[in-house]
């Protein structure tokens, strides 16, 4: 690969990192601006605005024989992801859930595996095994509480959104960005909706604060970073987005230590090093993407022109 190409390679990883990295906020803002108990309503006013106005700024209806695989990419990509997520976070504590969350680039690995016969770099294998047991060090507490119906859902959001990375990747609907974007997060918030209401408490009378908290999660968690995300997905291959994934939580941890003045001991630092480490040579590993990747990303650029 010439130096032209890995710069815009790595220009293209560093603008898609911005999206878990956005993500990872969404912690801090949802304890510390936001009405506590309503997971689903949260997620909702994140998401369904934000596809609102990304639909109607790409102004394109998608073509009648894309309407199914727009249906399954939105479910996965938000609305069971998200219900999952939510239902994990409630029953889990936070690390474990991340931890779990953290299979995520093994699982498009095996979808890449089983369904393309692209067997993965070894490199890259055990880059997201070192992943999963750097987040474990970083987030997990030894008085952990194993719930087996948290454990499921936390995977089960894991392969929804691992699954949602690489069929957006495989089938990348013939869709502008925005229009692909907002369609996903529209359909996914519509998803999203019956649960918000017969799940969660009505919001209170919302101030300054609160208004600002959902704004941000709509314009900079989900219009921009989804934005982001696929965009990545039409540029870099999928094992490569899906391990910037654990940017989020990491994230989310220095964002704690930095503005709550949460602790960091060295066995979390280690953990810390250790997961950047992974998604490092997982990029690296993943610089020259297979054939079946250039031909979609071909694809992708043709529908762009």
């Amino acid at each position: 690969m010439s130096a032209r190409l890995m710069a815009s390679r790595w220009s293209d990883v560093l603008l898609t990192a911005l999206a878990p990295a956005i993500w990872g906020s969404t912690y801090i803002v949802t304890t510390q601006l936001l009405p506590p108990d309503r997971p689903f309503t949260a997620a909702l006013l994140r998401v369904l605005p934000a596809g609102l106005l990304l639909i109607l700024a790409g102004r394109h209806l998608p073509r009648r024989g894309d309407w199914g695989r727009l249906l399954v990419l939105s479910a996965l990509n938000i609305g069971v992801f998200q219900a999952l997520l939510f239902v994990a976070a409630y029953r889990l504590p936070g690390g474990l859930a991340a931890v779990l969350g953290a299979t995520q680039p093994l699982l498009v690995m095996g979808l890449a595996w089983g369904l393309d016969g692209r067997r993965p770099a070894r490199t890259a294998a055990w880059a997201g095994v070192a992943g999963v047991a750097g987040m474990a060090a970083l987030l997990l507490s030894p008085g952990a509480v194993w719930d087996g119906a948290g454990m499921l859902a936390a995977l089960g959001g894991a392969a929804a959104m691992a699954s949602g990375t690489y069929l957006t990747r495989r089938w990348r609907p013939a869709a502008p960005l925005a229009a692909l974007t907002g369609w996903q997060l529209g359909l996914g918030g519509l998803m999203l909706a019956p649960l918000a209401w017969a799940l969660d408490p009505a919001l209170p009378a919302l101030g300054a604060v609160q208004w600002l908290g959902y704004g941000y999660l709509c314009l900079f968690g989900a219009l921009l970073a989804y934005l982001l995300w696929f965009r990545g997905l039409t540029r870099l291959p999928s094992v490569a987005v899906s391990s910037l994934g654990l940017l989020s939580p990491l994230t989310a941890v220095l964002l704690g230590w930095l503005l709550l003045g949460q602790a960091l001991g060295l066995l979390q630092l280690a953990g810390l090093a250790t997961v950047l480490a992974s998604v490092l040579v997982v990029q690296r590993s993943m610089a020259a993407p297979p054939a079946a990747d250039n031909q979609i990303m071909a694809g992708a650029a043709r529908v762009r022109s």
